[in-house]
């Protein structure tokens, strides 16, 4: 066994089926035991913050994706809880000369202009800290690590906590008013999850090969790579291409205001989690992932192809 997945959720479940399609074994790792259901997925109880368990599943691993997410979306919670669950799983793969790979998100990046590779990831504050955090102690780690940075994502499978997942989906392919944050008509990137798995695999591929422990190359620094992306439009279009997908013409769109948002985060903390990053829904927010494809051999799935297979495969299971 040489690939190692822990966590079952949108991430790393899609990360499990290009795998298995490609006919490799992995070996996925959950508090519950669930995962994917194929004959070339074996499925282990594994609590991740568990140095000795997490070791034992990873001792014969050559890569291991770290797919887990802190149990709340609160700064504190996920101060307490991820950069102690990074460690656990660097100190196991450093026990098996194993790579690690990370999905991770734009928060901790400078968006004032577009995002790329370079731009600084140097936040302090809140979640986005936490994630520079961890990016930093990735970078410092003599464990070679690949962070794959992926904006917000939809697609087959990414679930009601993604901003253009089920909770848009359902509206705008049903004849209901999508509810998007922030300002409705701002551009925004949007990467098609198949491709962000797809771009863990092959980062998880160059990291083993190469065996590098810190430091940059082929478009990447300190083991970041960018997820193929180049759908940019805003949250109405993207609203309006899955309703039209759905041989609807037009998607009805009511964004919930930032101030909204504030209130209800006072008695609410959840809402409070998403009203620290409504930034990201009341400017633009545009990546640039074209070094790393270049670097990876990697493109993005067409955006009207993409949107036609998250909107087949949400209305199959709605």
């Amino acid at each position: 066994m040489s690939i190692v997945i822990a966590g079952a959720g949108p991430i790393g479940t899609t990360v499990a089926r290009q795998y298995v399609d490609q006919g490799t074994p992995v070996r996925v790792l959950t508090r519950s035991g669930s995962g994917l259901d194929h004959p070339l997925v074996e499925r282990r109880r594994v609590d991740v913050n568990d140095a000795t368990a997490l070791a034992a599943a990873a001792q014969d691993a050559e890569i291991i994706h770290f797919c887990i997410h802190a149990s709340a979306y609160d700064a504190t919670v996920w101060e307490r809880e991820l950069p102690a669950a990074e460690r656990t799983v660097l100190a196991a793969a450093e026990a098996a000369g194993a790579v690690v790979v990370f999905p991770e998100s734009l928060y901790a990046f400078d968006g004032s202009g577009t995002i790329t590779e370079t731009t600084r990831h140097d936040a302090t504050g809140g979640k986005p800290g936490v994630r520079a955090r961890l990016l930093a102690a990735r970078a410092a780690s003599p464990v070679p690590t690949a962070s794959v940075v992926a904006s917000d994502y939809f697609g087959p499978g990414a679930g009601a906590n993604a901003h253009a997942g089920d909770r848009m989906l359902g509206p705008a392919t049903s004849g209901g008013t999508a509810r998007p944050l922030g300002n409705a008509d701002l551009p925004h990137s949007w990467t098609y999850l198949p491709d962000l798995a797809a771009a863990m695999i092959r980062a998880g591929e160059v990291a083993r090969d190469s065996r590098r422990t810190t430091g940059a190359a082929d478009g990447a620094t300190d083991g970041i790579w960018f997820a193929p992306t180049t759908a940019t439009c805003s949250q109405r279009e993207i609203a309006t291409a899955y309703a039209r997908a759905a041989g609807r013409p037009e998607a009805k769109v009511s964004a919930v205001p930032a101030w909204l948002l504030r209130t209800a985060g006072l008695g609410s903390r959840q809402m409070r989690g998403l009203a620290e990053m409504i930034h990201l829904f009341t400017r633009p927010l545009v990546m640039d992932s074209s070094a790393s494809d270049a670097a990876l051999g990697l493109k993005a799935t067409p955006f009207d192809d993409a949107v036609q297979a998250t909107v087949d495969a949400y209305l199959a299971t709605a």
